[in-house]
């Protein structure tokens, strides 16, 4: 009887653990998975801006991805169209970064990322990255995230983000960008 109770605690004290692993996220989406309720499409326009833009979700026979294409211009103070996630669990504490898997027409994009901090709607941490025409990894170290908008720590701690935003912003230009996976390491 004492061995087999025992052996309830164990099986109890594993399952128990496993949870609390699970309720922390290392965050990833590869836009396998109805997409659309995770991201979603927004553009200067909230504002009054003219940057006029989409968000496709493309499936064939080789990859999922998203496709964020449109026509960016700085005309009555806008300059931006993105696809945007909030995420549903707060990443766990520690990860070093984003990584990023993207082609696109040799433009620069952006990663915005917003944290408990941000609390204004222009407050956010920046970085820049380029999408040549052929798929390629890139690597973004959360050291390397620059803060906008006001009075926000130096770099953001991945416990503390809660959204993730793909962007075409600042300039007039096209943009163009497929994204077929992005996650946090």
């Amino acid at each position: 009887m004492k061995s087999h109770t025992k052996f309830l605690a164990s099986i109890a004290l594993l399952y128990a653990s496993s949870g609390s692993v699970h309720a922390q996220s290392v965050w990833s989406d590869g836009f396998k998975s109805n997409p659309a309720k995770n991201w979603t499409y927004v553009a200067d326009t909230v504002m009054g801006g003219q940057s006029e833009g989409t968000v496709e979700f493309i499936q064939n026979e080789k990859r999922s991805f998203a496709r964020l294409s449109g026509n960016v211009t700085t005309e009555n103070n806008g300059g931006f169209i993105q696809v945007r996630n909030k995420l549903g669990a707060r990443p766990v504490k520690g990860l070093s970064g984003i990584k990023i898997n993207v082609r696109g027409n040799g433009e620069t994009y952006y990663i915005h990322v917003r944290t408990n901090g941000t609390r204004l709607p222009w407050q956010y941490y920046q970085v820049s990255f380029v999408a040549g025409k052929d798929w390629s990894e890139v690597v973004l170290p959360f050291s390397e995230f620059a803060p906008s908008g006001g009075i926000l720590s130096k770099t953001p701690k991945s416990e503390k983000i809660k959204s993730v935003g793909i962007v075409a912003y600042g300039r007039d230009h096209t943009a163009l960008l497929d994204v077929d996976s992005i996650g946090f390491y």
